[in-house]
């Protein structure tokens, strides 16, 4: 579906892609969400479509791909999935977890000839790469587009360069969608990946959390880190004379 002729409604003033598919998309994370991540995905897709339209490099984008990420970005969050979830794994990180589960989701229930393998990795990059500042924001508008959102959901307007998202627009996304204890979420996720996956958490932004918050007989990083995996493996010393 071209982006020039997406169905739209306006949510707290922004103009937000209203088709069948983000509809679902929106039912899909419900159902695999506590109420503090399904407002954090909806003030996400707001906050993304509020800067990118503002920003010249992201304002020509597939909306309806941007938007189907950020509504799926956080499906890997252990705390609020049904018992015996599908979409999580024990050997993934959660944003892959997640960025899994998105792409099943449209392989099941979007139109094949309107998703091909270019727009499916898109809403997968997004997914997965959401975490990683330093990569995210070098990768197509959609992708950047859903990393502005949620990184704005988590800094507030003062810290994104420019001052693309004013504390008025942001406040009006808040009261249409109350944080209710994110910041609380989000840790109790966090701990609940380090103390479940840990081997999932060593190289990332996750175990920055069982750094800080867990005993280490908990949770440790200690041997675990990608330094230490290449030291141990020094391929160099096993050079033939």
């Amino acid at each position: 579906m071209a982006t020039d002729t997406l169905p739209t409604k306006v949510v707290a003033g922004v103009t937000v892609p209203d088709t069948p598919l983000v509809t679902k998309a929106l039912e899909f994370a419900r159902e695999h969400s506590t109420d503090y991540t399904y407002n954090h995905i909806n003030r996400s897709l707001l906050f993304g479509c509020i800067i990118a339209d503002k920003l010249p490099h992201t304002k020509e984008r597939d909306r309806e791909a941007h938007a189907v990420a950020a509504v799926l970005h956080d499906l890997g969050f252990p705390i609020g999935h049904p018992p015996h979830s599908e979409v999580l794994s024990q050997e993934n990180r959660f944003e892959v977890d997640g960025a899994n589960a998105a792409r099943a989701f449209l392989k099941r229930e979007a139109k094949a000839e309107e998703w091909d393998k270019h727009r499916l990795q898109l809403v997968w990059d997004a997914i997965a790469l959401h975490t990683i500042g330093s990569v995210v924001f070098h990768k197509e508008p959609e992708v950047q587009a859903c990393s502005f959102g949620i990184w704005a959901d988590f800094q507030g307007p003062d810290r994104i360069p420019g001052n693309p998202l004013t504390w008025d627009e942001y406040n009006a996304v808040i009261k249409e969608y109350p944080r209710l204890g994110l910041m609380k979420g989000l840790k109790d996720n966090m701990l609940h990946l380090c103390k479940t996956k840990p081997e999932t958490t060593f190289d990332n932004t996750v175990g920055e959390w069982g750094d800080r918050y867990l005993d280490s007989n908990e949770y440790s990083r200690k041997g675990r880190l990608t330094q230490d995996l290449l030291e141990t493996c020094d391929l160099d010393e096993k050079e033939p004379k």
